[in-house]
């Protein structure tokens, strides 16, 4: 069949904004190289003008400079609206981008609120209070069991009273212990003799034996 009738031509991809506004700036540079290189012309002319005298000449050369001014204008116009076009064509770029991310943000969260609603699912909040009633159960019988491993047994009944008495009589003993008497008694006492008996030391602290004569200590 496609031999007989033709197949068709495969259909272009449709107009993209992104490329229009590079189509457009490319039209507006190449634009405005043109009106550089008319302005460089204009300034020849005028250069020419100041130097010449009034006359033909010099109206030819105006008229010249006249008719480059008019081109410039013209490409200036021109330049002007494709900026206006390209202007335009971001601002709708800029607003068709945003409401595409505005509906992505917006799928991400009902994505976000359905897995939100799926895991909120298996969770009970009554199950969550049992768990918490049964733990504070726990710790109250672990205090009871704290408590009843801690009672002492066998232990006599003492009244406050007796312990008060015994309190005052612990704070007299304290009081008796603090008499400090004993120490003169001790720097009181005689001295301990130093040396074996029957030893002497002379006037110079020399040990002598008991007639007089100097004792060698043995080594």
């Amino acid at each position: 069949m496609n031999r007989i009738f033709g197949s068709g031509k495969p259909k272009a991809p449709p107009p993209n904004l992104t490329d229009c506004i590079g189509t457009v700036d490319s039209r507006s540079e190449s634009i405005d190289k043109k009106i550089a290189r008319l302005d460089a012309e204009l300034v020849k002319y005028k250069d020419q003008m100041k130097k010449m005298r009034d006359g033909p000449s010099k109206n030819m050369v105006k008229q010249k400079a006249m008719r480059v001014l008019k081109q410039k204008r013209m490409y200036e116009s021109q330049r002007d609206n494709l900026m206006q076009q390209s202007f335009n064509m971001e601002q709708a770029n800029y607003t068709i981008q945003s409401l595409k991310d505005t509906k992505t943000t917006v799928d991400a969260m009902k994505i976000g609120l359905k897995d939100m609603k799926k895991a909120y699912k298996n969770v009970k909040i009554d199950k969550i209070e049992n768990i918490q009633d049964q733990l504070e159960d726990m710790m109250e019988d672990a205090d009871e069991i704290q408590e009843a491993m801690g009672r002492s047994y066998g232990t006599p009944e003492i009244d406050d009273a007796d312990l008060e008495a015994e309190l005052d009589a612990l704070g007299d003993e304290f009081l008796m212990d603090d008499d400090s008497s004993y120490l003169d008694e001790a720097s009181s006492a005689p001295s301990i003799p130093e040396g074996l008996p029957g030893e002497k030391s002379n006037r110079d602290g020399v040990l002598v034996d008991e007639f007089g004569l100097p004792q060698i200590p043995a080594t």
